[in-house]
């Protein structure tokens, strides 16, 4: 048992890390760049309370769980642009390769299972992996409507590739998908993405 605790114990300073990597959106109050960590707990609060207007029947302790271990690959391959294609290019394999080390750490059991867990999110198959991809990409637009696109201009995004990336959303949630969509709309009449 002892060394199983401190095989956990390791992972969880491992995972501080996290705290320290940087994402292209801004905090709402545009102070500065969000982290992942901040990211990870802003997703998977939204999860929970936006939770009714998804159509499914969803196992909510398996989305948090999904919500919360998929961006720990990020402490090593580092944080991938929504629409970085030329970041996309080997993405998987960084991640891979990522997941295998920080998941590794863990006792064997865990290790297993956690790994799984991040395929799943990965692959996106299960109602469960498509809800929290859905609130991965939604949050992202939040961020960026209320910072007047500051993320968006500095990387001249368009509401073609933002809709694309919220494809998920449509399947998840008709509701939000509309919500996102109008506030997509707004940005582009106020100048914060482009058409």
């Amino acid at each position: 048992m002892t060394e199983k605790i401190r095989q956990q114990i390791e992972f969880i300073r491992e995972i501080d890390k996290l705290k320290h990597v940087f994402r292209q959106s801004y905090l709402m109050n545009q102070e500065r760049h969000e982290n992942d960590a901040e990211h990870s707990w802003h997703i998977a609060v939204m999860a929970l309370l936006l939770k009714e207007h998804s159509d499914e029947d969803l196992d909510m302790t398996k989305v948090l769980h999904l919500l919360l271990i998929h961006d720990l690959v990020e402490i090593d391959a580092g944080d991938t642009f929504a629409y970085d294609v030329k970041g996309y290019e080997d993405k998987w394999e960084r991640e891979l390769a990522a997941a295998k080390r920080i998941y590794g750490l863990l006792p064997a059991e865990q290790k297993e299972e956690w790994m799984n867990l991040w395929l799943e999110f990965e692959e996106g198959l299960t109602k469960e992996a498509q809800y929290a991809a859905a609130m991965d990409r939604l949050q992202p637009v939040l961020h960026n409507f209320y910072t007047e696109g500051k993320a968006w201009r500095a990387n001249q995004v368009s509401a073609v590739s933002v809709r694309k990336r919220l494809a998920v959303l449509k399947e998840v949630s008709p509701a939000l998908d509309t919500y996102a969509n109008k506030l997509i709309d707004e940005a582009v009449e106020k100048g914060y993405l482009l058409p």
